[in-house]
């Protein structure tokens, strides 16, 4: 036996024997459940055959089988809970294997070689990670997409859309095999038995602290809830140790393939993430901001490392891998796959709609510069001068006071900075007029417009009903009632930083209609003002040397050397 079959075996073994500490923690549960029973039934055979006799052992005879009938029931009323409970599933995107034949075939294959079963089904979720999620629970199992699942006790693999399309076939194949090889102890009975029971008790309890139940129903779910939690608790540390040694197990026999090739893939996913995330927070929030919802994120992803790649010298060398086959030719639709997981992670870091419509409407890179960007300065520069407008301020010209120039911000903010100086209240101000904004926008509030995890549950747009979805449910159904953003992307902003980009924008705005700027798209930085075909990104200092400090020098120099008119009219929406 090899060096690498004994770190298996041992690491299957290690995780066996954790759970199987775990299904003794659930029959213990069950034998201090049972006990008043037991004792009730010896006391009764005792009382049948002649002993313990005489009034003061009938009382005790009967007092203790009105206890266990109590706890018995109390017993199944903390079952039928567990069992009834339904798991959490993550949020994504189905790909049923019309869709990615060849996927599914390298998926198998890399089941094959490690000798491991293959998942039941793939499916793509928006964000830099890959894992195996079991759904054999019945309140899982519903809708076209599950139904090819049903009888399939495998666990299903998420692969993380962004891997797709930045990574190349073997690269691809690399990361997943120790992900697959986990199929094996997700096989094992006391192994899955284990996670069973575990994950039942978690759901239990998330049942529990759900709201909206009555007193009637909300007393028994509480206390089911509150067994649960002691329970869990004693299960917390077999539990971690059991999935750690799984891992280990998996790792282990993942070695076996293309264990050099996953060193280098490794990077990648560094890289991914950091690409993903940038173009999250830097390009995609401001379109979601804007009621559009960028339709191509995972193909942004290699635009952004491309130019990650261009600009630091660390990952030089890694736009030479675009010339391999990428993993999403292995899709057969990879665009109807990219909207859906684009829609997803609209509503799962912005909280938008299930749906397209007027407020909420997919936008290509091509239209971004115009449909976003343009859009948010001017929307931004008009809610400006509305404030302005409610806390009297004066306009800047006076041949036509109606004009919103540059001018006019400019005067008031110029002064004193600081803590009570002009700029305090005008933050306030704003900071208002987005929130006002923020509750009246669709998708934001409640359940029906995609405010909630569960509102929308049928919906024709992409990711519900392509060819990638497979027709099934909104996949926000099977999460639970949260309201969205599950997983907000950046903190509220304050109102100085609110304040900072209302200028920014007001300016941006003059450049383009004074200076012949234009508005353009940055891959790592988002909205970016261009100045004769180059982008200028040394803004910020003078915007907030006057919204700070009341210094607009440094604004004013820079004015002038792009050659922006403060005082010319600014078109606003």
């Amino acid at each position: 036996m090899s060096g690498i079959d004994v770190g298996e075996e041992l690491g299957a073994r290690a995780a066996q024997a954790r759970a199987l500490c775990l299904l003794r923690i659930r029959s213990r549960a069950l034998a201090v459940a049972i006990l008043p029973a037991a004792v009730a039934v010896v006391l009764f055979a005792a009382g049948a055959q002649g002993h313990l006799a005489g009034p003061a052992w009938d009382a005790v005879r009967w007092t203790v089988l009105g206890v266990a009938v109590v706890v018995l029931l109390v017993t199944v009323l903390v079952a039928v809970s567990v069992a009834r409970a339904r798991p959490a599933m993550s949020p994504t995107v189905p790909v049923p294997e019309e869709g990615a034949p060849d996927l599914y075939r390298l998926v198998r294959d890399l089941a094959d070689r490690l000798d491991v079963p293959a998942p039941s089904a793939i499916a793509l979720t928006p964000d830099c990670d890959s894992w195996l999620e079991d759904r054999t629970h019945r309140a899982l199992r519903r809708g076209p997409g599950a139904s090819a699942e049903a009888g399939d006790t495998s666990p299903v693999l998420v692969i993380g859309s962004p891997f797709l399309w930045w990574m190349r076939v073997a690269e691809l194949r690399a990361v997943l095999a120790p992900v697959v090889a986990g199929t094996g102890p997700s096989a094992h009975p006391d192994i899955a038995a284990a996670r069973r029971f575990v994950r039942g008790l978690d759901a239990a309890i998330a049942d529990a602290a759900a709201p909206g139940r009555g007193a009637v129903r909300g007393a028994p779910l509480a206390f089911a809830g509150w067994v649960a939690r002691l329970l869990l608790r004693a299960c917390r540390g077999h539990a971690a140790e059991m999935e750690r040694c799984v891992a280990s197990a998996a790792s282990t026999r993942a070695r076996t393939v293309d264990y050099g090739l996953r060193i280098a893939a490794q990077e990648q996913v560094g890289l991914a993430y950091a690409g993903w995330d940038r173009l999250l927070t830097r390009v995609a929030l401001p379109a979601w901001r804007m009621g559009r919802w960028p339709s191509r994120l995972d193909a942004g992803v290699v635009s952004a490392l491309t130019e990650l790649s261009r600009r630091d010298r660390l990952a030089d060398g890694f736009a030479l891998r675009l010339g391999e086959r990428p993993a999403c030719d292995l899709l057969e639709e990879p665009g109807v796959a990219d909207e859906a997981a684009s829609l997803l992670a609209a509503r799962l870091f912005h909280g938008g709609p299930a749906e397209s419509g007027p407020g909420w409407a997919p936008v290509d890179w091509q239209q971004y510069p115009d449909e976003v960007v343009d859009r948010k300065w001017r929307t931004e520069a008009a809610r400006l001068h509305r404030v302005l407008d409610t806390l009297g301020v004066p306009r800047a010209s006076s041949a036509d006071p109606a004009v919103p120039t540059l001018a006019r911000v400019m005067e008031h903010l110029s002064g004193s900075g600081g803590p009570g100086g002009p700029g305090e209240e005008l933050a306030a101000g704003i900071g208002a007029a987005v929130a006002r904004e923020e509750s009246k926008t669709p998708g934001r509030g409640g359940p029906g417009q995609g405010g909630s995890a569960q509102g929308g549950a049928e919906s024709g747009g992409p990711g519900h009903g392509g060819p990638e979805s497979g027709g099934a449910d909104d996949p926000l159904d099977l999460w639970g009632p949260g309201p969205l953003p599950l997983f907000p992307l950046q903190p509220p902003r304050t109102g100085t930083e609110l304040l900072a980009d209302h200028v920014a924008a007001m300016v941006c705005c003059a450049a383009v209609d004074t200076a012949g700027a234009a508005p353009g798209l940055d891959w790592l930085d988002g909205p970016a003002l261009l100045v004769g075909g180059e982008r200028r990104a040394d803004l910020a200092t003078p915007v907030l040397s006057l919204v700070e400090d009341g210094d607009p020098d440094p604004l004013l120099s820079w004015l002038a050397e792009v050659g922006v008119r403060s005082d010319k009219p600014v078109r606003l929406v």
